[in-house]
């Protein structure tokens, strides 16, 4: 176990999904002082461009330039992540691990599989690390990095559950329940995704799928301009909750009615 918890833990199918859905909040998160973290699923092996490896390299660059305090990759084959009982455990060991407040997983609808199908895994393994019954050892040790610790004693870790899950909706066309400010962030943002050097410099491999990369400029500013216009900033980032809100004083709600 980790000497802290992390405060807020984004679960993401990809490398460099994380970066493109909430890189900012979770920046500004950890600029308000609190710990922050990243768990992909795959390695990233079946990429158009590039290989894993590259992807691990890219991978820290931009958790350094997010300033995320952990970051870790599983062994889930890219391309394909199941919700299988495996790798609901590989999950819920690290949601015991890191023992995150808050978790952050994709929207449960979009274009693709490994997107939607993280989201209901990471949901489903974040109810399996709070029984305290169960053995999260069957799913092995995960494979350190430069951004984790070692899973050693894994069976003593005690049972765990996030307090608060949000769904990062930015791949999906769904109206949020918030949105975060992200102007002071955006920068850095995009900065991160940059980091993904073997992802979106121009390049012959994958031309016809991927755009150029003043395009994916002009693309990530639009959205979070949209975003940031419905919460009355200029840039942000969209999330929806499955909860009701709870608010305590009317006089404080943010964003203007008319």
């Amino acid at each position: 176990m980790t000497s802290l918890p992390l405060d807020i833990l984004a679960i993401a199918a990809h490398r460099d999904d994380a970066e493109q859905t909430c890189g900012g909040t979770l920046l500004k998160m950890a600029q308000h002082g609190h710990r922050t973290g990243i768990l992909d699923l795959t390695r990233g092996e079946m990429g158009t461009r590039g290989t894993a490896e590259d992807r691990r390299q890219e991978a820290e660059e931009a958790a350094r330039i997010l300033k995320v305090s952990w970051r870790l990759a599983l062994d889930i084959p890219d391309g394909r992540v199941e919700n299988i009982w495996e790798n609901r455990l590989k999950v819920a060991q690290v949601i015991r691990q890191q023992r995150p407040r808050v978790v952050i997983l994709p929207y449960w609808l979009g274009r693709h599989p490994d997107h939607y199908t993280a989201s209901v895994l990471g949901y489903e393994a974040c109810f399996l690390g709070g029984l305290s019954k169960l053995d999260v050892s069957q799913a092995g040790s995960t494979q350190p990095s430069a951004f984790s610790q070692s899973n050693a004693g894994v069976t003593q870790l005690p049972p765990h559950r996030p307090f608060k899950i949000i769904y990062a909706t930015l791949y999906y066309d769904v109206r949020p329940t918030f949105v975060v400010d992200i102007t002071e962030q955006f920068e850095a943002r995009f900065q991160s995704l940059m980091a993904y050097k073997t992802q979106f410099s121009d390049q012959e491999a994958g031309k016809d799928l991927f755009p150029a990369q003043a395009e994916i400029r002009s693309r990530i500013e639009a959205m979070a301009r949209f975003y940031g216009m419905l919460g009355g900033v200029t840039y942000a980032e969209p999330f929806l909750q499955k909860e009701v809100g709870l608010v305590e004083d009317l006089t404080l709600i943010p964003v203007k009615s008319i």
